[in-house]
């Protein structure tokens, strides 16, 4: 990792997080890249973090981020193995990303007076989200799509986490009483959830496309679908989706109200 990698990490980092942290920056650096000047649209702010976090540019290069750093379109998002994130988009919404996530910030484009230039569209390549839609998702709904290798989903004004395991993770139930629960309390399977998607709403509704035809997601309900060409498996009480945030993370902000 070249010196001027080094010392941009340290300035991200360096007054939040101890020096373990700025070697884990060091390692993605050298799985993902060097920093990049390059930039896209302001999509929205990181306001929580717990560990390390790194925002991959299209050309592969390499952005560390830390708490008031921006998130661009454009950015694959990936945190390191025991760290949580939690971002503020530029329309009010929150996305919390789980430990060992990566996701793809396709478009994310919003302004107050200008509707018809609306656009939410990510990539869920592995790992876990949870998502509080925000002014976009209020006024504009059928622009709000979210991408997995089971499915695409789409919104209905929402409080929603996805899931998607692709067999290499190292599962593990959340120790009692050691953070902010997401999902009402379960215990982790013998062997862990299988690979695909999970699923879980809390709040509003989703909609759910894949090759085997489209699904409504309530609240209160979880789901799994293996693959694309599965059809869903729906779930009124949590077969051991595990999300939960450290105690530092703020509540669940309230609906957006304001005008827009």
């Amino acid at each position: 990792m070249a010196a001027h990698t080094r010392r941009r990490a340290a300035r991200c980092f360096g007054r939040i997080a101890p020096r373990a942290l700025l070697a884990a920056v060091a390692a993605l650096a050298a799985a993902y890249g060097a920093p990049s000047a390059m930039a896209g649209p302001v999509a929205g702010t990181v306001v929580q973090l717990s560990g390390a976090m790194v925002a991959q540019k299209p050309d592969g290069t390499l952005k560390p981020l830390a708490v008031k750093s921006e998130v661009e379109s454009g950015d694959t998002l990936r945190t390191q193995a025991g760290a949580y994130a939690l971002l503020r988009l530029i329309d009010s919404s929150e996305i919390t990303l789980k430990p060992s996530t990566a996701l793809v910030v396709e478009q994310f484009a919003f302004a107050r007076g200008k509707q018809a230039d609306d656009q939410a569209s990510f990539q869920l390549l592995k790992g876990g989200m949870r998502s509080v839609t925000g002014l976009l998702g209020k006024r504009s709904k059928e622009k709000f799509f979210i991408k997995t290798p089971s499915a695409e989903i789409g919104i209905r004004g929402t409080d929603f986490i996805l899931e998607y395991l692709d067999g290499t993770e190292q599962q593990q139930a959340a120790p009692a009483g050691a953070g902010i629960a997401l999902v009402p309390s379960a215990p982790l399977p013998p062997g862990g959830l299988p690979p695909g998607l999970h699923v879980y709403v809390s709040e509003g509704g989703i909609s759910l496309v894949n090759r085997s035809g489209q699904y409504q997601y309530d609240p209160g309900q979880f789901g799994y679908i293996k693959d694309d060409n599965t059809k869903p498996v729906k779930m009124s009480s949590n077969p051991g989706m595990q999300f939960t945030v450290p105690a530092s993370f703020a509540p669940p902000p309230a609906p957006p109200v304001d005008t827009y």
